[in-house]
């Protein structure tokens, strides 16, 4: 799996990993790089033309309730969203999972660019990775699509880019310019910290080549970025705050770092001398199960990037998604199209998420930039990740979180009304492919949750049987 597995102390231990990348100096000192980290992370509407639409703006009938939950059990409406569990698992299972399993195999979000070969900006990079598998398998350049090697424009310019009026300054709109997909874009996320204009750099991927999965990379090393990501700049707020942007970044860390712990659970490496893989379900019990709260937080993301997804309904059925492969790009259109329009969705939960609630007072703008300033740090901290296949994806999901992000908080820096969305071909390819990873953890949680809690149960009453005898 990857990423990294999870903090020894926030959400328990191994990783993933490979090693592989060229050196670069950074002059950061010591406390330069204290300083930068310190401040780290974060804190669907479907419209068709058949059916009525959602825009952004909403929405449903249905008021969005959220009682309190139960202290243990996952029933009710998901904490701080709109939508309770029993439905969220099954439209992923009926719709989402289905759609998004097909499309994430498509030429279009297969291939992903990245940059792996970067020095830690923080500390020395001293991580070792057990397993050949942590190792990136790249893409030579004939297998990477024509289209993805042309250059994209620089957006739009600052005439085109027009206010809409007559709405509150703080207020957060809930729609996206209709209009609108004006091609793909070269300029950076304010959320995330990699320069993705810099092509010299970059390399493309095959995803489908490279699975997230457990790789064996462990330890100190993969403690350290978790440990920077919750102790320094996300940590966890205390039972009694009310404040849901203050929640907001924790949650969403939370919610990611559950989702790679399922997947390292679901994909491990029973036994290294026969090459043995399958379920660790001790393991999925000892990271996520056994604390609710992860289980609550892997849901709120999943809804979250479900919001960002619906709410940029527009721009993605309208978007480009040309790899000179006309049969299946106009696949990948028709999985697009399924996804973001779908009317079971409509109907189910229509609005995964009401960011709306948001950045009302008056430290909203304040509260805001405070968050996407932990979120570069954070995104920043990948090039910590001593394991190629771990940086790759962890790399990849911080970015479709950013993504996320810039979608349903869609105002800019001065906290100004919302300007058209305009997006990088590989924020599409990341942002799609993150919901695809949370759509798999939330469907594996709740197919293998019962069985887990058996299986370490018993494990319990047979050793407390040995103990008494």
């Amino acid at each position: 799996m990857v990423l990294i597995a999870m903090a020894k102390e926030e959400h328990g231990g191994d990783v993933g990993g490979g090693t592989r990348r060229r050196r670069r100096r950074w002059a950061f000192t010591a406390a330069a790089a204290v300083g930068a980290v310190v401040a780290l992370f974060l804190a669907t509407a479907a419209s068709s033309r058949s059916f009525p639409k959602l825009s952004i703006s909403g929405l449903s009938k249905r008021p969005c309730e959220c009682p309190d939950r139960d202290s243990r059990k996952y029933a009710g409406i998901v904490e701080d969203c709109c939508c309770d569990y029993e439905t969220v698992n099954s439209i992923n299972e009926e719709v989402l999972h289905p759609i998004l399993q097909e499309l994430v195999t498509t030429p279009f979000f297969r291939y992903f660019k990245v940059k792996l070969w970067c020095d830690c900006p923080f500390w020395p990079d001293d991580g070792m990775c057990r397993f050949r598998d942590c190792t990136v398998c790249e893409c030579p350049e004939s297998e990477v699509p024509e289209p993805f090697r042309r250059k994209s424009s620089s957006g739009l310019s600052a005439d085109d880019m027009i206010c809409q009026e007559g709405k509150p300054q703080a207020a957060v709109d809930r729609t996206i310019d209709s209009k609108a997909f004006r091609g793909w874009i070269e300029v950076d996320n304010p959320w995330t910290y990699d320069d993705e204009t810099d092509d010299a750099e970059m390399t493309y991927v095959n995803l489908q080549l490279n699975p997230e999965r457990y790789t064996g990379y462990s330890g100190p090393s993969a403690w350290r970025i978790w440990d920077a990501i919750y102790k320094e700049n996300c940590p966890k707020y205390p039972s009694e705050e009310f404040c849901q942007e203050k929640k907001l970044l924790y949650k969403l860390i939370s919610g990611l770092h559950s989702s790679i712990s399922v997947h390292i659970a679901s994909d491990y490496l029973l036994d290294e001398s026969s090459n043995l893989w399958g379920h660790n379900l001790e393991l999925l019990y000892d990271r996520v199960l056994k604390y609710p709260d992860r289980v609550r937080n892997l849901y709120f993301t999943f809804l979250f990037v479900l919001r960002a997804v619906t709410k940029a309904a527009d721009y993605l059925e309208q978007a480009e998604y040309d790899t000179g492969n006309p049969q299946e790009d106009l696949k990948t259109q028709s999985l697009v199209r399924q996804l973001v329009y779908n009317p079971k969705l409509q109907a189910a939960c229509p609005l995964p998420f009401d960011e709306a609630k948001l950045w009302q007072g008056e430290n909203g703008p304040e509260l805001k930039q405070q968050i996407q300033k932990q979120f570069r740090n954070i995104s920043a901290l990948m090039d910590c990740v001593g394991c190629e296949k771990c940086r790759l994806w962890g790399k990849l999901q911080v970015l479709g979180l950013g993504t996320a992000l810039k979608i349903v908080f869609s105002l800019d820096d001065q906290n100004q009304l919302n300007q058209p969305l305009q997006l990088q071909r590989n924020e599409a390819i990341a942002l799609i492919n993150l919901l695809n990873r949370l759509s798999e953890s939330v469907k594996f949680v709740h197919e293998m949750a019962p069985t887990a809690e058996k299986v370490v149960e018993g494990k319990i009453s047979s050793a407390e049987g040995k103990s008494i005898s």
